[in-house]
């Protein structure tokens, strides 16, 4: 075999020792941030605030701890993060509304770490994906509520609003059961994305379902007529699940979430007008809770921000 020329070494040592040609990946979620606060106070009219609100950082990470492999081949330490952030409202006497509320968030909280496999890009293929996870997790909750009850006869009429919000990329998800709201702030305009479910609705959906399932455990006293009305309640409750929808976030959107103390006695004209001050989130929430005093709140108010940024601008698309 003829002995190489020294062209022929450099062009082959070239060939080896180029640098890699791959192009660097940058999904929406490693580029984007979430800024969020809350607040909540008791109202004046009650033994104690029936309130409570979580918010979540979820996350994946991809980072090299050892290798053959030069510093250029690999990409550098990579992180990226999906955002929950859930408000309710517990409903019930002698502290009943406490619990629920609590219960409704710590159960979520819990639920994330044991089924994590989170989807943090969202996007139109994992719609339906993070969907379906969100409605597992309401039917988790609920049977949480219903186990509780079981347990104790006194939280047998205990309920909450649950309004949630899933942020994964550019996508917001939004679930709702309730008289809590939620709202996107863009461009001066204020976007209410849930719907207020009545006090009686809200009832029917938790307590009534559990108090149907407790009576069926329990002797027939009545025979038929006990089993239809079981039947009954049963079938309304379940007839009113909760409906996950979702919209696409601009860069600058605001997210509002909130009680109904909130809600109930300041229009939305004015708190439009505390979120068009673009103060940190943690400041504006303290402006909300000075809105609903001043406005003569008397039930808790409890308030949720978070501002929205893209590491890149977002396509020019409607809030629907």
């Amino acid at each position: 075999m003829a002995a190489e020329s020294a062209d022929v070494k450099a062009e082959r040592r070239a060939a080896v020792s180029s640098p890699l040609d791959l192009s660097a990946f940058h999904p929406v979620p490693s580029a984007s941030a979430i800024d969020v606060a809350a607040l909540s106070i008791g109202g004046t009219l009650q033994d104690e605030n029936t309130d409570h609100y979580l918010a979540i950082r979820l996350g994946r990470l991809q980072e090299t701890l050892t290798t053959s492999l030069s510093e250029g081949d690999l990409p550098p330490r990579f992180e990226e993060y999906a955002y929950a952030m859930l408000v309710a409202d517990g409903l019930g006497a002698h502290g009943t509304g406490v619990r629920a509320s609590r219960l409704a968030l710590s159960t979520l909280a819990h639920l994330a770490i044991r089924y994590g496999r989170w989807n943090v890009r969202g996007g139109v293929d994992q719609a339906a994906e993070i969907t379906e996870q969100g409605m597992f997790f309401y039917r988790q909750v609920n049977d949480a509520m219903m186990n509780a009850a079981r347990a104790n006869v006194r939280l047998v009429e205990m309920a909450t609003s649950l309004t949630a919000v899933y942020i994964a990329g550019a996508d917001l998800f939004f679930a709702h059961l309730g008289h809590s709201r939620a709202f996107l702030y863009r461009n001066g305009v204020l976007i209410q994305l849930t719907m207020e479910h009545t006090l009686e609705q809200l009832i029917s959906v938790s307590a009534a379902l559990r108090r149907a399932r407790l009576e069926a455990r329990r002797p027939r006293i009545h025979g038929a007529e006990t089993g239809a009305a079981r039947d009954a309640a049963a079938k309304q409750a379940d007839t009113s699940d909760v409906a996950i929808e979702h919209v696409q976030l601009w860069s600058g959107d605001r997210v509002l979430m909130c009680t109904d103390g909130l809600t109930s006695v300041a229009p939305e004209d004015r708190i439009a007008d505390v979120l068009s001050s673009q103060r940190s989130p943690s400041e504006d929430c303290r402006r909300l809770l000075d809105l609903a005093a001043a406005s003569g709140a008397t039930d808790s108010v409890t308030v949720l921000i978070a501002d929205y940024r893209a590491g890149r601008p977002p396509a020019p698309a409607p809030v629907f």
